[in-house]
């Protein structure tokens, strides 16, 4: 998070020679995603701006300039609870700008990172930015449970198969319920807290299905570590079913599966505080 949000610079990138282009280099920043982070983050000074608002105006215009200057610009939350933590874990001093860097491009916090290709900052990234976080906690707590086993290649085996099962469950139940515009809720009762995943859905008539990469990849990810520990988890389907292309017509759905472990089938289940009535036959889709 640059303090001049005019004359952005990489995090982190493979140096060009001077006076060359930065096509090559990437750009990697953090951003604060509500008032109450800002004022917490004032006592570091990581930014100039004199309130949230300013803040998020300079964020916009930082992004756009590294747009047109580096190859790829990235960027994560700024959660100032996860960086107080990484400073005392590794001894830094917070207001100093190698901390935050270190903090940025921490090798565990990758899954963190977020590509920015010209997004509403707040109305569309700022959310998935967020969600980001949430969703790196998760993968870190499904890494832990995927690798507490006996080891050897056998275990490799049994987490692809489980992926790729997960994978095609949910396939089967986005072909079954059709176009429309959907959100897909999951949870698995893990061991350490339940595992949680959410994504919303485009559905289109010719085939097409729009979905978040970092959304595809945690709901997959839980799926997967149900199936594979063997652990109780639902799966719950709703949304607006149709679409302007059939006239007109749109239906308000809302299917629902549970598992012991070993596989998805119908029935009725609530998670947050939507209801659905049981789903329809994943082994009849094809």
């Amino acid at each position: 998070m640059p303090r001049n949000p005019r004359t952005p610079r990489p995090s982190r990138c493979a140096h060009a020679p001077a006076g060359r282009p930065h096509g090559d280099e990437a750009f990697v920043t953090g951003i604060l995603t509500c008032r109450e982070d800002f004022e917490r983050a004032r006592a570091w000074h990581l930014t100039d701006a004199a309130d949230f608002d300013s803040y998020l105006l300079d964020t916009a215009v930082l992004l756009a300039e590294a747009r047109r200057t580096y190859g790829t610009v990235q960027a994560r939350m700024f959660h100032p609870d996860d960086f107080a933590d990484f400073c005392l874990l590794h001894r830094l001093d917070p207001a100093e700008p190698a901390s935050r860097d270190r903090y940025l491009v921490n090798p565990p916090l990758q899954t963190q990172l977020l590509p920015y290709q010209g997004e509403e900052l707040v109305g569309d990234f700022v959310p998935r930015l967020v969600r980001a976080r949430e969703s790196g906690l998760t993968l870190r707590h499904i890494e832990l449970l995927l690798g507490d086993g006996d080891g050897g290649p056998e275990t490799g085996q049994r987490v692809r198969q489980s992926h790729q099962q997960a994978s095609e469950l949910f396939r089967r139940m986005l072909v079954g319920a059709g176009f429309g515009a959907y959100r897909f809720l999951c949870a698995v009762e893990a061991p350490g807290g339940r595992l949680e995943a959410e994504a919303r859905i485009l559905h289109w008539e010719d085939g097409v299905v729009r979905i978040n990469d970092e959304d595809l990849d945690l709901v997959c990810a839980v799926l997967c570590a149900g199936l594979y520990r063997e652990l109780p988890g639902a799966a719950l389907l709703h949304g607006s079913q149709g679409a302007a292309g059939a006239c007109g017509e749109y239906r308000q759905v809302a299917w629902a599966w549970q598992s012991e472990g070993h596989g998805y089938v119908p029935a009725a289940v609530e998670l947050d505080e939507v209801a659905a009535r049981p789903g329809f036959s994943l082994g009849t889709v094809c």
